[in-house]
């Protein structure tokens, strides 16, 4: 396979140890990640070249989040660096029944402030077979919505298959710009969505038809429908079970149905990332 080439921001996480509340924290552990450059670290994981592009801030910080990925082994040739800001957030880790926390500061970001034309999408994907992004990416600011309009189109003209995880983040649309208004065109350049029932509804008004049982595949025929590009459909649902215990399946939708058994995940070592963590190893089967 040919590398597989993502694009957002990533930001640096910091953690209380031991499962503290933040306010009983006198440290914090730092990890740097992002939906889309954790899929690209699941597939190199796997043995599949892959490649993360993004802007970070030209700083010692955009240096230490460069070296975290390639010590996954990822390729970051291609980072631009820029601007003042790596956006940061603060999880604060469930346990049992005491959910988790996260407090968010990324405004102003360099990711948010990134210049188009510092991405030349044709060297970046000339080596590459797919590309990915997240429906974060075009909610961050109109600057990151041009840039990944701009490499799902060079795309496009090369042949390469394009997935997205639409990912509605209603209070990340901040910048004047509906979610409704710009994910439709984006959308359309998509070979592989991800996308639940609710994300449907909510980003292009598509609703389960009245009486079916299989939601899922109703909302997938539709987007198919909608968007002709779009040849698979994925989704995960998860039942909670508590904090450190969760219950997660597989669903895709191709023309026909399929979904993977219930598996049972306990206890839960770090909750964020395992959808990317699916959806890396489900890249790599398709």
């Amino acid at each position: 396979m040919k590398q597989v080439v993502t694009f957002g921001e990533i930001m640096l996480r910091l953690s209380p140890p031991l499962n503290y509340r933040f306010t009983q924290a006198a440290s914090f552990e730092a990890t740097y990640g992002g939906g889309e450059a954790n899929v690209g670290a699941a597939l190199a994981g796997l043995g599949i070249p892959a490649a993360h592009v993004t802007c970070f801030p030209a700083n010692e910080l955009g240096q230490a989040a460069t070296q975290s990925f390639q010590r996954l082994g990822m390729d970051m040739s291609h980072t631009v660096y820029s601007g003042k800001r790596l956006g940061l957030y603060f999880l604060e880790v469930g346990a049992s029944m005491r959910a988790s926390k996260v407090v968010y500061d990324r405004a102003d970001s360099s990711f948010a402030n990134l210049d188009p034309a510092a991405f030349d999408w044709d060297e970046i994907l000339k080596n590459a077979q797919w590309l990915h992004w997240t429906g974060i990416t075009p909610a961050i600011s109109a600057a990151a919505a041009q840039a990944i309009g701009e490499g799902i189109q060079a795309a496009r003209r090369m042949g390469l298959t394009v997935s997205a995880d639409v990912n509605y983040r209603r209070n990340l649309w901040q910048y004047g710009q509906r979610a409704q208004d710009v994910m439709p065109d984006l959308v359309a350049g998509c070979d592989v969505v991800v996308c639940s029932e609710n994300d449907a509804d909510d980003l292009f008004g598509i609703r389960p038809v009245a009486g079916v049982e299989n939601k899922f595949a109703s909302i997938s025929e539709q987007l198919m429908t909608r968007f002709p590009q779009i040849k698979q459909v994925i989704s995960t649902r998860r039942k909670t079970q508590s904090a450190s215990h969760e219950r997660i399946k597989g669903q895709l939708f191709d023309g026909a149905y399929s979904e993977t058994p219930y598996y049972d995940i306990t206890p839960v070592v770090d909750r964020i990332g395992g959808g990317d963590a699916f959806l890396g190893a489900l890249f790599m089967a398709l």
